[in-house]
């Protein structure tokens, strides 16, 4: 049983770096991150693909931290 959930732990760890990696950038450069450009602080809610990777990305990680927990059981 412990072998399955840390192969299981393993998977969704790779799966979740591929998510992540996937998602858009939210500035169009890092300069603007330190320059103080106001695109930061505009709110603007996910559409499309972007929302559905948002929700991957959210129920993977949740899923991942649940396992750990089950592994300290």
């Amino acid at each position: 049983m412990y072998n399955i959930v840390v192969n299981l732990m393993l998977i969704l760890s790779v799966f979740s770096i591929i998510v992540i990696a996937m998602q858009p950038t939210k500035t169009k450069s890092s300069s603007n991150a330190f320059m103080g450009s106001s695109e930061l602080f505009t709110t603007q809610k996910a559409r499309g693909f972007e929302a559905f990777l948002i929700k991957v990305t959210i129920g993977c990680l949740i899923l991942f931290f649940a396992l750990a927990l089950f592994l300290q059981l």
